[in-house]
């Protein structure tokens, strides 16, 4: 049973990895990135860092409604 659990653990922590890299590629910024979710206290930080950073792919000339 116990290994069914640290299975499923393993597998939520890699889909968690993978989502983290493709909003970030959809950002513009660099997806090794998502390897910071991985540092506890860390991923935290950046979490709010990327929330509130200037994201790359975001075209200027469009106004966003935040």
């Amino acid at each position: 049973m116990m290994l069914f659990f640290y299975t499923l653990v393993i597998l939520f922590s890699l889909f968690i990895l993978w989502l983290g890299y493709k909003i970030l590629l959809k950002a513009g910024l660099d997806g090794w990135w998502t390897l910071t979710l991985l540092i506890p206290v860390v991923n935290i930080i950046m979490i709010w860092v990327f929330a509130f950073c200037r994201w790359p792919n975001l075209r200027a000339d469009v106004k966003q409604n935040l």
